[in-house]
């Protein structure tokens, strides 16, 4: 399966169009281009998306001949390496918020993946690994969620999910928070992981 890079590449020599046209139309060097489409290194994935739509390529997450429908439901360009899944709120989570645009992602879902926006300051962290209110997180409920790794769980009895670490102390599992001053929730019989947070984003715009 070629990369993105090499489909661009292929595409510029049908189109005619060089490294320093494509640099023009997206306002960076031709040296920057130049590194990009030998594949030395790599750009952020909304120039990615940005250069596929100049060469006229359909932008990423865009249904097109090699397209694939993911376990999320939301179609990706897996050739590309690139994803869009759906943003869900707290109140319905794995449901997309109506109206609200899908948000890229070099994730590969495992099951059913959407993106949610931090409430609270249970995660916000003075020092070291903190996800502040305001962010957003990319879910992934087909993850396996194993010690250590940042979950979305339900504990029974209780219908609000907690966004929290997963942790084991003397053979004890635990929710914790990243704040030192919230306190960790005892796993109980019946508590449900219902997805591991994989990756972490700046908040919308």
């Amino acid at each position: 399966m070629k990369k993105w890079n090499e489909l661009a590449k292929a595409r510029m020599r049908e189109l005619g169009l060089t490294q320093e046209k494509l640099a023009e139309r997206l306002g960076v060097t031709q040296g920057g281009v130049g590194h990009w489409i030998r594949g030395r290194n790599n750009p952020p994935l909304a120039t990615i998306d940005e250069i596929l739509r100049i060469l006229g390529m359909g932008r990423m997450g865009v249904v097109c001949d090699d397209a694939v429908a993911e376990p999320s439901g939301v179609y990706a360009t897996p050739a590309l390496g690139a994803f869009r899944y759906p943003l869900s709120d707290w109140e319905h989570l794995a449901e997309p918020v109506e109206g609200a645009p899908t948000v890229l992602s070099d994730h590969l879902a495992d099951g059913p993946c959407y993106w949610l926006t931090v409430e609270g300051d249970a995660m916000n962290s003075p020092m070291g690994l903190s996800v502040p209110a305001g962010m957003m997180v990319l879910v992934d409920s087909g993850r396996t969620a194993e010690i250590g790794a940042l979950v979305i769980a339900r504990l029974p009895g209780n219908p609000v999910a907690v966004f929290r670490q997963l942790v084991e102390e003397g053979g004890q599992r635990y929710l914790q928070p990243l704040n030192p001053t919230w306190p960790k929730l005892t796993w109980e019989e019946g508590t449900e992981v219902l997805g591991v947070v994989v990756q972490a984003s700046i908040r919308l715009g």
